[in-house]
């Protein structure tokens, strides 16, 4: 099965004012992360990707926007299932604030038992839920249309990004938050019948060992023992 390559939006006004943004309209990137989605155009632009899908939120339409002028030829596709977390009553709140709730202690260590406050609050098993479904849903139709070699972006948020790497990973959701994943990193997750392979986590370098190559293993969902050999 492919290759998706999950992007965090690149650092945005709320990032820099330390405010929750979730699901509120208007948040664009600030001029450090209008710089990082150039650098990551120029990384991605070389593999490249059979297409991009985006959260519908601003702030990753324009992580995306410099990739989609470099390859005018990669179809664009909005993925309402990939958006960010709906905080509820959290969002535009400022994370020193909420660090005082009840709730943030169960967010940071039981995150399965969460569930955010107030009109369309969503818990984060749900959120979790919809984006494997997702990512799933996704690399079905890109293997069916491009192969199973194929290389997609899915361009999305924090906490998305986090529990879809605890689902791959086979973690239970209350250890997600030991997962990382910094403004416009790449993280990689290779599909397999058996398995998925995680390739990159919160990565900021090159991303050519990510093309497609021959592997030794009889199956694809095989692991190298030893480790393989890397990159050519």
């Amino acid at each position: 099965m492919p290759t998706v390559i999950l992007v965090r939006h690149g650092r945005s006004t709320a990032n820099a004012e330390k405010v929750l943004a979730g699901r509120l309209p208007g948040v664009a990137l600030d001029e450090t992360g209008r710089d990082q989605a150039a650098a990551l155009a120029a990384r991605l632009a070389g593999l490249p990707p059979a297409a991009v899908v985006t959260s519908p939120l601003q702030r990753c339409r324009e992580t995306v926007q410099p990739l989609l002028d470099a390859l005018p030829d990669v179809p664009l596709h909005i993925e309402e299932r990939i958006s960010e977390c709906a905080y509820g009553d959290w969002s535009g709140r400022k994370i020193a604030e909420l660090a005082d709730e009840p709730l943030w202690g169960v967010v940071q260590r039981y995150p399965s038992a969460a569930v955010f406050p107030g009109e369309g609050g969503e818990s984060v098993r749900a959120m979790q839920a919809r984006a494997v479904d997702a990512v799933r849903e996704w690399n079905a139709r890109i293997e069916e249309s491009h192969g199973p070699d194929a290389l997609y972006v899915v361009c999305s948020h924090g906490d998305i990004i986090k529990s879809i790497v605890a689902d791959a990973l086979g973690m239970h959701l209350d250890l997600f938050q030991r997962i990382a994943v910094d403004p416009c990193s790449v993280t990689a997750i290779r599909y397999t019948p058996e398995r998925p392979f995680l390739l990159r986590l919160g990565d900021t370098g090159s991303l050519e060992s990510l093309r497609p190559r021959e592997r030794p293993t009889a199956a694809p969902g095989d692991a190298e023992v030893g480790g393989g050999a890397g990159a050519p």
